[in-house]
């Protein structure tokens, strides 16, 4: 006979619980990797000789890390979390989920090995040779079939719009991923493109470009529409809006690569339709920066007593300030100072650290204890110390390469009356090093921002445990 009571059902939540965990491990390793090529730069001999520790092989570890090991997690334990809560149903395959974790892990672990071994295509962002390209590739096919299977069987009719970015970056990722690292095998690790020249460096940047627009962009809005509404306990300020900001801000991202190539071998017209497409690209970004702070309306007290909020608010500024300046260097004019200068490095910076790093250490905070039984963190004047470090970190690393970027520029493009160059290269390098130590210091803060983070997580998971959430009764469903 049937029992009255049956058990109620509940989220899977086991991969979001490992994912938030390695999200902020490997958060510090990726940012304290940052910090050493940071002081490399500023003291060479800092290499040690030491081939492995070199700045060449460090520095595409260090993106890597970050980007896909600290960004990765981030975003697949929070999609997993979400797409749960807004579908009202159990994540698809748990099984299959658990083989996404450790499959990633699996990369990152070996892109750490290799890199610092030398072992790269050379593609930026992509470098990662071929046999770990494969078990990419498999792992994403599974992110995918879980994610958009947890869709297909949810509970309520309705799709919320942090789906849809989590969605779009699922499917543009696996796109970019598959057609950039199509190569041919010449060994064990080694390989060669399937494509050559300038159609090699279009590729390359329409998968580089694409990387920062659906990996660093709209898996990121993902989050922002469902976190900051939660946080904030206020609805998003324009549902109509969030739609016109993802479907505008999706077809109009994948024009923008060529801005990448001005002033190269790629014929004139690409390189124009890159820069007019940066261009449109600030209206659908600057609607989703409004429709984020916006939300907040009914809600700024809270700016005042709520540190997470605060991590949140200040990501989206970042968001939109990233999403001006980007545009901006993508004009032919512009780009021709800017190019193979460090302003480039602080508009990266500015994204990275500001927009991605904040909105997801944000996000984090709102999670974790949820995941662990707990009402908030272990310690709230720990993640208000966290937010002070971060943002001031943030300011000093990107003022410093902003000044110094403009000051390489001038300095390049200098000359004298009778056509030769005013400076040599290496007196930009010199004039460039009191920067290059005001990045290491903000980069420092950062670090130790995230150290911070990680002892408060460590506390939080302590203090608690391990909670089984229950799937609302289906009278009761909300998106």
């Amino acid at each position: 006979m049937q029992s009255p009571n049956p058990p109620a059902a509940v989220y899977s939540d086991t991969a979001v619980r490992q994912f938030a965990i390695m999200s902020v491990v490997w958060g510090v390793v990726g940012m304290l990797v940052g910090v050493v090529i940071a002081s490399q730069l500023a003291w060479p001999q800092l290499n040690f000789g030491i081939p492995w520790l070199s700045y060449g092989r460090l520095r595409p570890l260090h993106t890597n890390a970050v980007i896909f090991a600290f960004g990765g997690c981030a975003l697949m334990a929070t999609s997993f979390h979400v797409v749960q809560r807004t579908c009202q149903v159990r994540l698809f395959a748990p099984a299959l989920a658990s083989f996404v974790f450790w499959g990633w892990q699996a990369v990152i672990v070996a892109a750490a090995i290799s890199l610092p071994m030398g072992y790269t295509s050379g593609k930026e962002y992509a470098e990662l040779e071929w046999p770990i390209d494969i078990l990419i590739a498999l792992v994403w096919v599974a992110y995918a079939i879980v994610f958009f299977g947890t869709i297909g069987t949810r509970k309520v009719k309705h799709i919320y719009v942090a789906n849809w970015f989590y969605g779009a970056f699922i499917i543009a990722v696996a796109l970019l991923h598959i057609v950039n690292s199509a190569a041919v095998p010449a060994g064990w690790m080694k390989s060669y493109s399937a494509y050559a020249g300038v159609q090699d460096a279009m590729v390359q940047w329409w998968y580089g470009h694409n990387a920062v627009g659906f990996f660093l962009t709209a898996g990121f809005l993902g989050m922002m529409y469902y976190y900051i509404p939660k946080q904030a306990g206020r609805p998003v300020y324009s549902y109509r809006l969030s739609i016109v900001h993802f479907w505008a801000l999706i077809f109009t991202y994948m024009w923008a690569g060529p801005h990448h190539l001005h002033y190269t071998a790629l014929p004139d017209w690409t390189q124009s339709i890159g820069m007019v497409f940066s261009l449109i690209l600030l209206a659908p970004s600057w609607g989703g920066m409004i429709n984020g702070i916006m939300t907040l309306s009914g809600a700024w007290h809270k700016l005042r007593t709520d540190p997470i909020i605060k991590f949140m608010f200040v990501a989206v500024s970042f968001y939109g300030m990233a999403t001006f300046e980007g545009p901006m260097m993508s004009i032919k004019t512009v780009n021709a100072l800017s190019h193979y200068t460090d302003w480039t490095i602080g508009h990266v910076h500015s994204g990275a650290l500001g927009w991605v790093g904040l909105i997801t250490m944000g996000s984090l905070y709102y999670l974790i204890p949820r995941l662990y039984n707990r009402t908030e963190m272990y310690s709230v004047k720990a993640i208000e110390l966290h937010f002070w470090m971060s943002t001031v970190g943030i300011v000093l690393y990107i003022a410093a390469m902003w000044i110094a970027g403009v000051m390489q520029g001038l300095m390049w493009r200098s000359v004298n009356p009778d056509g030769t160059l005013a400076y040599t290269f290496v007196e930009g390098v010199k004039a460039t090093y009191p920067y290059y130590v005001v990045r290491v210091i903000g980069g420092a803060l950062y670090l130790a921002g995230m150290l911070v983070m990680a002892w408060n997580v460590v506390m939080t998971i302590g203090a608690g445990h391990s909670v089984r959430a229950r799937i609302p009764a289906p009278q009761a469903a909300h998106a």
